[in-house]
């Protein structure tokens, strides 16, 4: 059964930091790109960041670069968000998502956790 169990949103003041884990189960991790998504109320799903298979390219979105690290550890099947420097915008459902892609990058699988929320207010 594949499992993607998210952890550590929470509700944090502006400036402030918090670091989500993703932690893997039922198939393969080290064959997965694995992505970090938020859907903030109203809006469409969106890419913060990815980080391929081995961990070799790791892209992030314009609005948290310099202060988002995504990471991962295909031993323990665990990928983690560093969020620093947060700001009210960043307040959003934040999802792990899995995804498996050909050689030219089109997606063949994928699996979604079911989000944390984490809200940033003061």
């Amino acid at each position: 059964q594949v499992q993607l169990v998210e952890s550590g949103g929470d509700l944090v003041q502006p400036g402030g930091s918090l670091r989500l884990s993703c932690a893997a189960s039922g198939f393969t991790f080290s064959n997965y790109a694995m992505r970090w998504y938020r859907q903030a109320p109203g809006k469409e799903r969106a890419l913060v960041a990815e980080i391929t298979s081995a961990g070799g390219r790791i892209n992030y979105a314009d609005s948290v670069k310099g202060r988002f690290t995504i990471s991962r550890d295909n031993a323990k099947n665990t990928v983690t968000l560093q969020m620093n420097s947060l700001k009210p915008e960043d307040t959003a459902v934040y999802y792990c998502n899995a995804v498996s892609l050909s050689r030219v990058g089109v997606p063949l699988r994928q699996y979604w956790g079911q989000g944390t929320q984490v809200t940033v207010s003061s």
